[in-house]
């Protein structure tokens, strides 16, 4: 048995038939650019252009596919709200799809894809095979999070169950793409990120470079990673609080930032109901495939 998973990325979309009988081995990837600022319609195109790309590479066609995308499906409207990828929002995504590609889609927004797959088929059985409750998060160009407890995902009556990103955090991150201020996505995303060391210095790096400065000990690099390590405690605290999560995986190229499972860790300590802080937390095994996998797996 094969499942189709596409991972619709700001950048790139990546495309995957998994073997079910092979631990979910993919037998093919590929990825090609996004492109998104080409509109709406091209999006739909790069991904026929993956699926066909597939198709011709395997000699499979698929009966269905599974599709991780950075926004929300309404279930009131069937139209997609609340993505970064902002040609998506207002748009019957799911519905255009399926009459483009002539099959059944199923939809799911790319941190839930993240966190199911991590959940079932990545690192959390390795670390903690009793878990209950998972927060898989993203931290890259946005700021998102899925909740699955007992191996399901947590959608929600409006479908945004685990939205993280969009909660206040700090006024000092500005006016987010979403309409309001200070959204957590607004001050530890990857560009936020950038945003604020450009913002001390004047020069443009890009977040592994301004990783690399720290570690020289430039003054200004290592002044962006302890607030980037302060507002993500204060961040992530919110989620213990309110879900006592076992894991929390964290996933995104910010992800990759060895301070957050140390530094970052402590300052959520400081936040928390409790006198002590448990949460497991953990890098993902899947890395940037963790989408296609979970997407795969709807």
């Amino acid at each position: 048995m094969f499942l189709w998973g596409l991972d619709l990325g700001g950048t790139k979309i990546e495309g995957a038939i998994l073997n079910v009988d092979d631990n979910f081995r993919p037998i093919k990837r590929l990825r090609v650019p996004t492109e998104a600022d080409k509109g709406y319609d091209h999006i739909l195109g790069q991904i026929e252009k993956v699926v066909n790309m597939l198709a011709s590479e395997t000699g499979l066609r698929p009966s269905k596919i599974g599709i991780a995308h950075p926004g929300t499906l309404d279930p009131m409207t069937n139209t997609i709200k609340n993505a970064n990828t902002t040609a998506l929002n207002g748009r019957p995504f799911r519905d255009d799809l399926e009459k483009l590609l002539g099959t059944k889609v199923n939809l799911a927004n790319d941190a839930n894809c993240f966190a199911v797959a991590e959940t079932i088929a990545g690192v959390v059985p390795d670390v903690l095979p009793t878990a209950e409750v998972v927060f898989g998060v993203i931290m890259g160009t946005g700021v998102g999070g899925g909740v699955v407890v007992n191996r399901k995902v947590i959608n929600g009556r409006m479908g945004i169950g685990g939205e993280w990103g969009h909660n206040f955090l700090d006024e000092s991150g500005g006016k987010c793409y979403c309409g309001q201020i200070g959204c957590v996505e607004t001050i530890i995303s990857g560009p936020a990120t950038e945003k604020y060391y450009q913002k001390m210095t004047g020069e443009p790096l890009k977040l592994k470079e301004i990783v690399a400065r720290a570690e020289t000990g430039e003054a200004a690099a290592v002044a962006t990673l302890d607030r980037l390590m302060h507002f993500f405690g204060k961040a992530i605290a919110v989620i213990i609080n309110i879900l006592d999560p076992d894991v929390i995986v964290i996933g995104g190229g910010v992800g990759n930032i060895d301070r957050l499972y140390t530094d970052g860790v402590a300052e959520a300590k400081k936040w928390i109901f409790n006198p002590r802080l448990d949460t497991i937390f953990v890098k993902p095994k899947l890395g940037d495939s963790a989408g296609v996998f979970g997407a795969g797996l709807l």
